[in-house]
C-alpha cells in the first residue's frame, strides 16, 4: 500500500496548502436516539463494537500507520524567541500586580479623549468599561457599593425568570457586598489599589476564587478537589483590588463548543436568548456581552474564549502559551503536558465592544 510521506515543516508552502477534507461515516443523533447510542457505547461488548467498525469505515488506523511525519511528536507548543520589538516596553515581572498596572496607564491617553458609543439622550456609554468605573469612583457619582446592590439584583432576578439565565455556577450576594464595602472605604480613605479597585469580574468556574468551590461544571469534581487558595492570575486581581462575582458557568469540564450545562442550566446568549452562547467559557461571556461586568476571567485550549466570544459579539483575548501562571486551575500545565492531547489553556480577559486600549493593556499585564 502507498504511504504519505508528509514533507518536514520548513518546505512547506504555506500559501499553497489547501484543505482537503475526508469523507466521514458517522450516524448524527439527537433526542432518544442520541441517548440509546450512548448507553449501547457503553455496553461492554457491543460498544467496542461500534467503535471498531466506525474506525474501519473512516480508514483511521490505515491513515494513522501509512502516513509518515518526519517530525518529533511536540507534547507543547514550540515557538522561536523573538527579537525585542521597537517602541514596545518590557514591564518587570517581579514587580507588585498593582505597580505594573500602573506602568501601563503612563501609556495611554488620557480618559475621556476617545470616542465611546452613547446612548442617546442620557449620553451614558451602552457599555461601561473598566477606565467608566474608575472615572465614576474616583469623582464620586457612584461607589462600588452602590454599583454591587444593581449586579446583586440583576443576577437574582434573572435566577427568577423564565427561561432564566443561569450565569454562576456559585455566587454569595453577601460576599459581593462584604468585597464592595472594603473597596468603597478604600476610596472613602483615597486609598484605591489601581485602576481595577471596584471592578466587577466573574471568574470562570475551572479557576480557584476562595470563597467558593471549583465545580467546573459538574455535580462532584469539588467533593475531590478541595481549593485551599486562589489561582495566581485570581490572587493579582484581587491584590488590585477586583471584586470577584462568583465563578461563572461553562460547558460541562470544559468539554464542548456550545456553552450547554446540563447541571446548572446553559446560559443564553445575551443578544438573542433563544441561542447559545458558544463555549466552553458560556458564563464569561454571556455577563461581558450582557454589559454586567466589563470584564471576565476565563480559559481556552481549543477556542473556549475565541468561541463564544465572537458568538456574543464582545473581544476574547487568549494568551501566548507559557505567559500565565496556569497554578490553581483545573487543568494545569503539567497534567496537559503529559496527556499530550490538548494545548495548554491560557487566561483569557473578555471585552466589551466598547472597551480601550487600557483594558486590554490591565489585562495583559496583570497575568504574566
Amino acid at each position: 500500500m502507498q504511504r504519505h510521506i508528509m514533507l518536514p515543516v520548513e518546505e512547506v508552502d504555506i500559501s499553497a496548502v489547501r484543505y482537503r477534507p475526508e469523507p466521514v461515516k458517522a450516524p448524527r443523533l439527537a433526542g432518544f436516539m442520541l441517548k440509546l447510542f450512548v448507553w449501547l457505547i457503553e455496553t461492554p461488548v457491543i460498544g467496542p463494537l461500534i467503535i471498531y467498525t466506525v474506525k474501519q469505515q473512516n480508514r483511521f488506523k490505515q491513515m494513522l500507520h501509512d502516513t509518515v511525519i518526519p517530525e518529533k511528536p511536540m507534547f507543547k507548543p514550540e515557538f522561536p524567541s523573538q527579537d525585542p520589538e521597537t517602541g514596545v516596553s518590557v514591564l518587570d515581572q517581579e514587580a507588585v500586580p498593582s505597580a505594573r498596572v500602573q506602568s501601563v496607564l503612563e501609556y495611554l491617553v488620557p480618559y475621556g479623549t476617545t470616542s465611546q458609543s452613547t446612548n442617546g439622550a442620557q449620553n451614558m456609554p451602552l457599555y461601561w468599561t473598566i477606565r467608566d468605573y474608575a472615572h465614576a469612583y474616583r469623582s464620586g457619582s457612584v461607589t462600588p457599593s452602590i454599583v454591587a446592590e444593581r449586579v446583586i439584583l440583576v443576577i437574582e432576578e434573572w435566577n427568577k425568570k423564565h427561561p432564566s439565565m443561569p450565569w454562576l455556577v456559585s455566587f454569595s450576594a453577601e460576599e459581593v457586598r462584604r468585597q464592595s464595602a472594603a473597596s468603597t472605604r478604600r476610596f472613602e480613605e483615597g486609598k484605591p489599589l489601581s485602576i481595577l479597585d471596584g471592578i466587577f469580574m466573574p471568574i470562570k468556574d475551572d479557576i480557584d476564587c476562595l470563597p467558593y468551590p471549583t465545580k467546573d461544571g459538574t455535580t462532584w469534581l469539588h467533593e475531590v478537589r478541595a481549593v485551599n487558595q486562589d489561582a495566581v492570575s485570581v490572587a493579582k486581581l484581587r491584590a488590585c483590588g477586583v471584586i470577584f462575582i462568583g465563578k461563572a458557568n461553562l460547558h460541562e469540564l470544559g468539554l464542548g463548543t456550545s456553552g450547554s450545562n446540563p447541571n446548572y442550566g446553559t446560559p443564553r446568549n445575551p443578544h438573542s436568548i433563544d441561542r447559545y452562547t458558544g463555549g466552553s467559557s458560556s458564563g464569561p461571556a454571556a455577563i461581558v456581552a450582557s454589559g454586567l461586568c466589563p470584564a471576565a476571567i476565563g480559559t481556552d485550549g481549543g477556542g473556549s474564549v475565541r468561541i463564544p466570544s465572537s458568538l456574543c459579539g464582545i473581544v476574547g483575548l487568549k494568551t501566548t502559551y507559557g505567559r500565565t501562571d496556569m497554578t490553581g486551575y483545573v487543568l494545569c500545565t503539567e497534567l496537559l503536558a503529559s496527556v499530550s492531547v490538548f494545548p495548554s489553556p491560557a487566561l483569557l480577559c473578555y471585552f466589551t465592544q466598547s472597551v480601550g486600549k487600557a483594558d486590554a493593556a490591565n489585562a495583559v499585564v496583570m497575568h504574566g
